[in-house]
């Protein structure tokens, strides 16, 4: 990582990674797999493309935005950024199981594979690994916390299953300042 910063949003603070010219990670502070800024380098909110991110970030939590345009270059194995691209056209408002993941990658015996690869993104919300669920449509491991996991899913109206509609009904009859207001630390 060449510049990184960090922002405050409303599911705790993130850090944004770039080598200059685009995004190349961004975590939730204290998630799994987590870059650690190193060395001597300080907080560059300035680096490209930081602002762009912020602003296209404000806009998703604000139920503003679905698709995201910020440049991103994920470093990762070919078999890593093949699954990354393919969480990339999952669209807003849905979900996939890791299975149906695996199959849309011609790998239907490689599910394990598959939800390593989903693990180790470097680019949450982004590259949408939230909208990943398990086949039994339960919420299976997310490297944010499976907290900040169900938020973004009800974020983007993807609580479609019956079970989900209680979680939904529960996290709206919150006041709106405490909606984004986790219940436990990652």
């Amino acid at each position: 990582m060449k510049h990184h910063t960090y922002i405050d949003g409303p599911l705790g603070r993130m850090l944004l990674t770039s080598d200059g010219r685009a995004l190349t990670g961004l975590y939730f502070v204290g998630q799994k797999h987590e870059a650690i800024p190193t060395g001597k380098r300080a907080d560059e909110p300035r680096a490209a493309p930081f602002a762009q991110a912020r602003a296209e970030l404000a806009q998703y939590f604000a139920g503003e935005r679905q698709r995201f345009e910020v440049p991103l270059a994920p470093a990762g194995t070919p078999f890593q950024t093949r699954v990354w691209r393919a969480l990339a056209t999952i669209p807003c408002g849905t979900t996939v199981t890791y299975a149906a993941l695996a199959q849309s990658l011609s790998a239907p015996r490689s599910v394990r594979a598959v939800a390593a690869a989903v693990a180790r993104n470097p680019i949450s919300v982004l590259i949408p690994c939230h909208r990943v669920i398990g086949s039994d449509g339960s919420l299976t491991g997310y490297a944010g916390g499976l907290e900040r996991k169900r938020a973004l899913l009800i974020l983007e109206d993807a609580a479609g299953p019956v079970a989900w509609e209680a979680e939904k009904r529960k996290f709206l009859a919150r006041p709106a300042a405490a909606r984004w207001v986790l219940n436990s630390a990652p």
